[in-house]
Order: structure tokens, then C-alpha cells, then sequence
């Protein structure tokens, strides 16, 4: 790997890694060979960019402790804004650099995606994309199948979150990483397939690979939640139907931990959200 691609790699896994966050490097290059030219990144190829994902550690190790915070007031989407907030603090480490992030949820006026995430983290060697052309003689006829990105260690038990890109910071001595085909045999990727796009509520796609880690039942509790009504599962707003139940969940998320100096250290300043988070 080269030097500046090296170092700044080592700077950003510091930062996020503790946090149950994994960062691989790419060349925009790369992204944009695969796409149609209304995808692409209007970068020069050399261009050093970085693919960011969470582990299913990032839900104890930065949603709850964001979720502890005192200072969590708008919140929208909380998992997006915690995310949000470690990638400022990425930015806020390299004030030397001009950094861009796109978020994998971001779209242009035209509804058009900003990044295509799955494909980015396929060149980026983080994870393998799987599409219908990678099944031989495909049975599905003229039914529509998405494709699905298996990480080698945890299956799909993870998420991507979005690329950092640096203008100006350019590796063309860069080598590619392929990723792991690590569901190399016809029938187990049409499994996949088929568990991806007419299953997927069953979790079982995600055990294409036997993984390190999965998610826990608290996280399946929230990511099943529909978006707009997981603030109301953490007893952070009201549902669309009045509830007098408890936040069982929320109390469950912000449980202060026994360790009490292990609390002010997730808690201390320089990890703590300020006091406006947002995306």
C-alpha cells in the first residue's frame, strides 16, 4: 500500500475501529470503471477514497453510548446521526485535508443515488457483491433480483455506511484488493439470492458464511423496527398509536454499565456527541 494511503488509513482505523467500525481504501478509478457515467464520481481516478462499515460491535460500542448522551435532542434517525458524528470526528482529525463524506443513504435531487455503497465496498475488497450475472444459467426468469454483499467474517451481520473521499490526495500506485468470494459455489449463491430478496425479515442470508459475530438480539429488535418507528420503540418520541409502555428497549440500550469509570470513559468529551448532533 502506498505511504499516504498507508498513513491515513492507520489515522482513520484509529478513530472509528474502536468503535466497531472497518475502513479499506480504493482508488475513485476503481468505483467508476464498474458504472454507467451518471454514477460516477466526478474525481480524478487516482483519486484516494475510503469505504466505511459497521460490525455488529458498532451498536455497543457507538450507538449505545451515543444513546447515553445528554445531548441527543433532534434526533431523526439515531444509528445514522451516531454514524454522522464518528465521521466528523474523522474529519475533525485531519484538519490538513479536505475531506468528503458521502453517506450510503444520500441521493441527488433526482432521486439518484450518490454512491451505489454495495458496489463500492465490492471494489474496495471489503465485502463480495453478489448479482444475478454471478449465477450461471440463472432460474429466475424475468423476475427482478437485487444484489447482496457478503462480508468474509461476518456474512451479511454488518452495514455499510458511506465513503470518505480526499481531493487532492491522489494513489495511483495503489493496488487493488479483490474481495473474497467466499459463497463460490451456484447453488449456495442462488440461496443467497433468493434469501436476500424474497426472505430477507428471516435474517438467514445473512448466514451464507458462518460468521465471527452476529447481531444481537437488541439489534435485530431495533433494525426489524420500520424507521419511523424506532424512535417511539426507545421511548424517544411518540408513536403514531398512544402507548403508555415502558421504553423497555431504551432502558435495556442506556443501562449504565456497572464499571462506573468505564461509563465516564465512554462518556468522556472526546468521545460524547456535542451538543447538536445531526448528519
Amino acid at each position: 500500500m502506498e505511504p499516504p494511503a498507508a498513513d491515513l488509513k492507520q489515522k482513520i482505523e484509529d478513530t472509528l475501529c474502536p468503535f466497531g467500525f472497518e475502513v479499506y481504501p480504493f482508488q475513485v478509478a476503481w468505483y467508476n470503471e464498474l458504472l454507467p457515467s451518471a454514477f460516477h464520481l466526478s474525481l480524478p481516478g487516482p483519486t484516494l477514497a475510503f469505504l466505511v462499515l459497521s460490525t455488529p460491535a458498532m451498536f455497543d460500542r457507538a450507538l449505545k453510548p451515543f444513546l447515553q448522551s445528554c445531548h441527543l435532542q433532534p434526533l431523526t434517525d439515531p444509528v445514522d446521526q451516531c454514524v454522522a458524528y464518528h465521521l466528523r470526528r474523522v474529519i475533525e482529525s485531519l484538519p490538513e485535508l479536505q475531506v468528503e463524506v458521502i453517506a450510503d443513504y444520500e441521493v441527488h435531487p433526482n432521486r439518484r443515488p450518490k454512491i451505489l455503497a454495495q458496489t463500492a465496498a465490492h471494489v474496495a475488497g471489503a465485502a463480495y457483491y453478489y448479482q444475478r450475472q454471478d449465477v450461471e444459467a440463472d432460474p429466475w426468469g424475468s423476475q427482478h433480483i437485487a444484489g447482496v454483499c457478503i462480508h468474509p467474517r461476518f456474512g451479511g451481520w454488518f452495514a455499510i455506511r458511506g465513503v470518505m473521499l480526499l481531493p487532492g490526495i491522489e494513489v495511483p500506485g495503489l493496488l487493488p484488493k479483490k474481495p473474497t468470494d467466499c459463497v463460490p459455489a451456484r447453488a449456495d449463491r442462488i440461496t443467497l439470492l433468493e434469501g436476500f430478496n424474497f426472505h430477507w425479515q428471516d435474517w438467514t442470508y445473512r448466514d451464507a458464511v458462518t460468521p465471527q459475530e452476529r447481531y444481537s438480539e437488541e439489534q435485530k429488535a431495533y433494525f426489524s423496527t420500520p424507521p419511523a418507528q424506532r424512535l417511539a420503540l426507545l421511548g424517544l418520541a411518540q408513536s403514531s398509536q398512544e402507548s403508555n409502555e415502558s421504553p423497555e428497549l431504551f432502558n435495556k440500550l442506556t443501562k449504565k454499565p456497572q464499571n462506573p469509570l468505564r461509563g465516564r470513559s465512554w462518556l468522556s468529551p472526546s468521545i460524547s456527541p456535542p451538543a447538536s448532533p445531526g448528519p
